[in-house]
């Protein structure tokens, strides 16, 4: 069976599912975090997305983190190693096709997690954008219904150019 893209109107459940999370990954990961970020499209307020809540957990150790691959088995996710992207563990709740959550976990301080964090503050930040985005992602969720490679391909170039307005509009608030 292939994962079905569907992206829906803004849910105002999604802050409270991503407190349960993070209430749920402190009880397995405890002492190891630093922070526990809500991001992805789900953390913008008004905005249509994929209904899958991602969170961000920073670590002080990433590499203690795969010691807590079967608790988090047990706790119905699946571990998928770094899944593409160097210096993250990363973790799917629920089956490959049926998905709520998404676990990003990176040592503090990793550039791709200050990605993730400049993204979702620039959209929160500037509505016109984040509309922009939810539109394009509900565009492609319908041209590439069963397409996960097609409807992310879609997004790049957006995504690259919000990424670069962000970090530049992060580096002028520092």
């Amino acid at each position: 069976m292939r994962r079905i893209i569907e992206v829906v109107p803004y849910d105002r459940r999604w802050p409270d599912r991503f407190s349960e999370e993070a209430e749920a990954l402190e009880e397995v990961f405890g002492m190891e975090i630093v922070a526990i970020h809500h991001v992805g499209s789900t953390a913008i307020p008004g905005i249509r997305a994929k209904p899958i809540i991602d969170v961000l957990v920073e670590v002080r150790d990433l590499g203690r983190i795969d010691g807590f691959a079967s608790e988090m088995s047990a706790r119905g996710y699946i571990p998928k190693g770094e899944f593409g992207i160097p210096g993250r563990r990363f973790f799917i709740k629920g089956s490959e096709t049926e998905r709520t959550h998404h676990i990003h976990v990176f040592e503090s301080g990793h550039p791709a997690a200050e990605r993730h964090l400049a993204f979702r503050d620039y959209l929160r930040a500037h509505p016109e954008a984040a509309r922009a985005y939810g539109n394009l992602k509900a565009e492609l969720a319908t041209e590439f219904r069963h397409d996960i490679e097609g409807y992310m391909a879609g997004k790049d170039a957006f995504i690259k150019e919000i990424e670069r307005k962000a970090t530049a509009w992060k580096r002028r608030d520092e």
